[in-house]
């Protein structure tokens, strides 16, 4: 599994009146983070988009744990957390200045045609982005019968 690291500056502009990163550019931070996991596998964004193909976040989650204040550095790690061909979902892990977790998340895209919004299979379209993906997301850990819920 591969892992990028972005460093992230808090600025000013960032904090709200207390003082602390304002929820929602944690949401910024994860997308930064992405697009820096997506340079590391050798790809860019920008090129998928001039291909005409999208890759909209169908769904987002994220839990806050502990603030990033004004003045500190965050430390953004993203990884490919489950990969199907047609899905990717992104796990994120946000960390302050002190090295604890501020904020845990994943988001959820599809690659979409840019006219029709359509769905893509990603490795008809990109298939050189499909092995990258497949070879670096998280191992899916297989759950005992045991433990299978119905």
């Amino acid at each position: 599994m591969k892992v990028a690291e972005k460093t992230i500056e808090v600025r000013y502009a960032e904090t709200d009146q207390m003082g602390v990163v304002y929820h929602a550019n944690y949401l910024v931070w994860m997308e930064i983070g992405r697009t820096s996991l997506i340079d590391l596998l050798g790809f860019r964004y920008a090129e998928m988009e001039e291909a005409g193909i999208l890759a909209p976040v169908m769904d987002i989650q994220i839990s806050y744990k502990t603030p990033v204040k004004y003045g500190e550095k965050a430390l953004v790690r993203t990884w490919i957390d489950h990969y199907d061909g047609l899905r990717t979902h992104y796990g994120y892990e946000i960390y302050n200045e002190s090295g604890n977790l501020a904020a845990a998340g994943i988001s959820k895209h599809v690659c979409v045609k840019k006219d029709s919004f359509r769905p893509i299979s990603v490795r008809k379209y990109f298939p050189e982005w499909h092995e990258a993906c497949e070879k670096h997301k998280k191992p899916e850990v297989e759950t005992p019968a045991n433990e299978l819920r119905y």
